[in-house]
C-alpha cells in the first residue's frame, strides 16, 4: 500500500540538502516559510538559492520575509496540487511567526521561531504536516528574546491603587495597576491583600474575579490573602489590631474572616497557630495554594505543614526567625529530607535590593533553585516616588528605594517592578539567564499548577510572552498573541 502524503512529504524533507549537509525528519521553521520545486530534492527560494537547514538558523539569500506557497500533489510530490497559504479555505485565526529570535524553551535560550495562532503556542511541523499551512504574518523580532510572560504571585497595589481599601469601586483599581504592570513584562499577577478587618476581605473578595489578560491589562490568576492568620511576633508591616488565631471550628473561623473563598488563589498563615494543619488541609483540597510566613516556626512545624499539603514560603528570610544552625526554621525546608516524596517547595524572593542581600540570594539559589519564586511584594507606592502612601490600614513612607511603615524603621513591601527584580536576581547571584527568566514565569506558574499553559513557551501553551533585549529590558509585551504593549523605541 503506497505510504500516505504525509510520509512522502516527510520523505522528501529526508531527502533533501541543506547547506551544511542532508535534512532531518523534522521540519524547521524556515522549511515552512520556503518554495518547494516540483519534482526536485531541495528547498529553493525566490532566486534559486537553497534556504537554512534545521533549527531555522538562516535564510538565502533570496528568500525573502514574506508568505510562501506551498502545494503537495495526490502521491505527496510537492508542487502541485493542495494549497499550503494561510487562510484560504478556512475560518480559523492567522497563523504568526515570530522570527530572528531566541526562544526561552526547556530551560534554554534556542535560535528558532515562535509560531503563534489563536492566542496559543503552535507546533510547526504539525501545522505543516497535518494542515499543509504556512504563515500568514511574520514578525522579525530583531534579534531579542522571547520568554514567557512574568508572573507576579504577590503584589499588594501600586500607582495608588491599594488592593486592601475597601473602595467602591475596587474593580477599576484593579484593572490600572494590570494596565501599568504590562510595560514590566506581567501578564499574570495575584492581587494580595494584606491583614485586614472581616468586613474589607468581604467587600473586597467579590470584586476581584479572575480575569484573562488582554490588550485591558495582566491577567488575574486569583487573590493572594496574606494574614490575617499570622504570628504577631513576625507581623512585619501587618496592622497587630486586626491579627487573628484560628477559633475551635477553625476552618469556619477563616470562611467567616473571609467571607468566602471563590476568587482566592494563595493564603499565607502561621503554621505553628493552633489548629492550623486542619486548615492547611481543607485549603489544600479546594486546590487554594497555602503559603508559609510571617511565622516563628521551627524546622519542624514547618514540615508538618508541608506534609499537610503546604507548598510555598512567603518571602524567605523576611517576616520569619532567622536561619540557626541547630534549627534553621522555615528556611530549612529548601534543604529537608522530611518532605512527602514528590512534594515540591516554592518560595517567594523580593530581589529588590533592599529585601534580601545578594548573599542570601546566592545561598538560597543554589540550595534549591527549582523553587526559587521571584515576587515584587510591591505597594501601593509603586510608580510615585517619595511620600507618604497606604498600605491596607497602615500608612507607609517611601524614602528612595524603601518603604517603611511611617514612623518606623519596619519595611514595608517594595517599590521594585518585576522586570528590575529579574536584573537584580541576575546580576546578584550569578545565575543563569534562563535561570533568572523561569523564576519569574515557569516557577510561578508550577506553584500555581498552571505550568501546561502559563510560564512556559511550551506547543499549546498560552501565547503570553515579553520581548527582552540582551540586558533583560522589556521590549513589548504579548498576551494570548496580541501585542499589549511597546516600548517607545521599538515602535520606530
Amino acid at each position: 500500500m503506497e505510504p500516505p502524503p504525509a510520509a512522502l512529504a516527510a520523505r522528501a524533507v529526508a531527502q533533501c540538502v541543506g547547506p551544511t549537509g542532508p535534512w532531518r525528519r523534522t521540519v524547521s521553521n524556515k522549511v515552512l516559510g520556503c518554495d518547494w520545486m516540483p519534482g526536485c530534492g531541495s528547498l529553493v527560494g525566490a532566486r534559486g538559492s537553497r534556504v537554512a537547514g534545521p533549527g531555522g538558523r538562516g535564510r538565502g539569500p533570496g528568500h525573502p520575509r514574506r508568505r510562501r506557497r506551498v502545494t503537495v500533489d495526490r502521491a505527496g510530490h510537492v508542487g502541485a496540487g493542495i494549497t499550503m497559504r494561510g487562510g484560504q479555505g478556512t475560518a480559523r485565526p492567522p497563523v504568526i511567526q515570530f522570527t530572528n529570535c531566541r526562544i526561552l524553551r526547556g530551560r534554554a535560550l534556542l535560535r528558532e521561531d515562535l509560531w503563534v495562532r489563536g492566542g496559543r503556542i503552535l507546533d510547526p511541523e504539525k501545522l505543516f504536516f497535518e494542515e499543509r499551512r504556512v504563515a500568514d504574518e511574520q514578525r522579525d523580532c530583531g534579534g531579542c528574546i522571547l520568554a514567557p510572560g512574568f508572573i507576579d504571585v504577590q503584589i499588594n497595589g501600586g500607582f495608588g491603587v491599594d488592593f486592601s481599601q475597601a473602595t467602591e469601586d475596587v474593580g477599576s483599581g484593579v484593572a490600572l495597576v494590570a494596565r501599568r504592570i504590562l510595560p514590566h513584562g506581567v501578564t499574570s499577577f495575584c492581587p494580595t491583600l494584606v491583614t485586614s478587618p472581616p468586613e474589607v476581605y468581604r467587600k473586597v473578595l467579590p470584586q476581584i474575579p479572575v480575569k484573562s489578560g488582554g490588550p485591558h491589562g495582566a491577567g488575574v490568576l486569583g487573590v493572594h490573602l496574606e494574614g490575617p492568620f499570622i504570628s504577631r511576633e513576625k507581623r512585619g508591616a501587618h496592622p497587630e489590631a486586626h491579627l487573628r488565631s484560628f477559633e475551635a471550628n477553625a476552618f469556619q473561623d477563616l470562611l467567616a474572616t473571609y467571607g468566602g473563598l471563590d476568587n482566592v488563589r494563595i493564603v499565607t498563615l502561621a503554621p505553628e497557630l493552633g489548629r492550623s494543619h486542619d486548615v492547611i488541609r481543607a485549603l489544600t483540597a479546594l486546590g487554594i495554594c497555602v503559603s508559609l510566613g510571617h511565622s516563628v516556626a521551627d524546622l519542624g512545624t514547618a514540615e508538618e505543614a508541608v506534609q499537610s499539603g503546604a507548598t510555598f514560603i512567603t518571602h524567605l528570610f523576611n517576616a520569619m526567625l532567622p536561619f540557626h544552625h541547630r534549627d534553621p526554621g522555615i528556611v530549612g525546608l529548601l534543604t529537608s529530607d522530611r518532605l512527602p516524596l514528590g512534594r515540591h517547595i516554592f518560595y517567594g524572593m523580593i530581589a529588590d535590593g533592599i529585601h534580601t542581600n545578594p548573599a542570601a540570594l546566592r545561598i538560597a539559589h543554589r540550595a534549591h533553585p527549582e523553587g526559587l519564586v521571584l515576587v515584587t511584594d510591591a505597594v501601593p507606592a509603586l510608580g510615585l516616588g517619595n511620600g507618604r502612601h497606604t498600605l491596607g490600614q497602615q500608612e507607609v513612607e517611601v524614602d528612595g528605594l524603601t518603604a517603611y511603615v511611617a514612623g518606623t524603621n519596619t519595611l514595608s513591601g517594595s517599590i521594585a517592578p518585576m522586570d528590575t527584580c529579574v536584573r537584580h536576581f541576575l546580576q546578584a547571584t550569578g545565575c543563569s539567564m534562563e535561570s533568572a527568566l523561569e523564576a519569574a514565569s515557569l516557577h510561578p506558574a508550577q506553584l500555581l499548577g498552571l505550568e501546561k499553559h502559563k510560564g512556559t513557551l511550551d506547543f499549546g501553551a498560552d501565547a503570553d510572552f515579553v520581548v527582552l533585549d540582551d540586558s533583560l529590558h522589556v521590549r513589548a509585551t504579548y498576551i494570548s498573541g496580541e501585542l499589549v504593549w511597546q516600548a517607545e523605541e521599538a515602535r520606530q
